[in-house]
């Protein structure tokens, strides 16, 4: 047998890639099977499917799925779906292990990892773990979905407001805010994310200080004819430096008060549970007994664990949109 060669997909290679994928994977995956969501996440520019694969007598043994968080000569890349063939997982592991180099990338990550593959990363020298959860309460005298503990809420700063990005193109003049924070994201990734994604609806938030940007927040809102019962506002995106976080913590409690949630919650690993604690948000830790249902259409009133995987963890941090995350669940 030959040597195995690892390389990025070739223009018009998409049908042989996916039919690949849907052989050897343990589903029909609908983020390559839905021809929206394929296009949303894989149709790379110029039309070059956003893929790697790696070779063996002209044939593939492996092959990856990338999402881009930047147009910059090196960017910043999710690792979305990922398969080998039978019998060559090894090979499967060192086109993971190539891809930083294939693509010029700076920052390799993935969300929502199956937990019993973190050794596999942290073998290769990255860093693999739980993402944790942190969630604040609506004010109500009763609980549909989440199962909370004795639970005194936290106080909050109200120094600084969220003002409503209403179209993509309002973004153009604000630009991005400072951020010591991988992966590095541009107004290209949050018009494409944000506010051109084919299913759900996205409320982009920006925080200014005399005329400065200091940072975007992003809400989704899960309404109370989607669960059935109550409404759920997730925080799926910050952008910006952590000291910032605190003082939005009024504002955050205001858009759950104004949609009547019955809480807010985020997935997020890199802003420290202080940074979060101070801004009104309580963690989440395994095995406390505290609910706090991920699922939610309809409702799963159990916990959802994710895992991730990161090749830089400096500075890194995730949130439960990066990737190819939050998506509806669509057969």
């Amino acid at each position: 047998m030959s040597d195995v060669t690892f390389r990025l997909a070739r223009l018009g290679e998409d049908r042989a890639i996916l039919d690949f994928i849907n052989e050897h994977f343990d589903m029909r995956l609908p983020l390559l099977n839905r021809p929206e969501l394929y296009h949303h996440y894989y149709a790379g520019r110029g039309g070059v499917p956003q893929f790697a694969v790696a070779e063996q007598d002209g044939h593939y043994v492996s092959a990856a799925g990338y999402i881009l968080a930047n147009t910059a000569r090196r960017p910043d890349v999710w690792v979305s779906v990922w398969v080998a063939a039978k019998g060559h997982n090894g090979v499967g592991l060192e086109l993971m292990n190539a891809l930083p180099g294939l693509l010029h990338a700076d920052v390799l990550a993935c969300n929502n990892i199956r937990p019993n593959t973190c050794t596999f990363y942290q073998f290769l020298g990255w860093q693999a773990g739980r993402i944790p959860h942190y969630y604040r309460l609506g004010r109500r005298t009763d609980y549909q979905l989440a199962k909370p503990l004795r639970y005194v809420l936290p106080p909050v700063q109200r120094d600084l407001g969220l003002e409503k990005i209403e179209s993509a193109a309002d973004l153009i003049p604000l630009g991005m805010p400072p951020t010591p924070h991988t992966p590095h994201k541009d107004i290209w990734y949050l018009r494409r994310r944000y506010f051109h994604y084919p299913h759900f609806h996205y409320d982009v938030w920006a925080a200014r200080e005399h005329g400065k940007l200091l940072a975007y927040v992003v809400t989704r809102t899960v309404t109370a004819r989607e669960t059935g019962c109550a409404p759920v506002v997730r925080l799926v995106d910050f952008i910006g430096e952590d000291q910032v976080l605190p003082r939005l913590g009024g504002a955050l409690d205001a858009i759950l008060h104004r949609t009547g949630a019955e809480y807010m919650d985020c997935y997020n690993v890199g802003i420290p549970a202080s940074v979060w604690q101070a801004a009104g948000f309580t963690e989440r830790v395994e095995g406390d007994g505290c609910i706090i249902p991920n699922y939610l259409t309809p409702p799963l009133r159990e916990n959802t664990e994710y895992y991730y995987f990161t090749n830089k963890p400096e500075n890194f941090v995730l949130f439960k949109a990066d990737g190819d995350q939050d998506r509806p669940n669509l057969k």
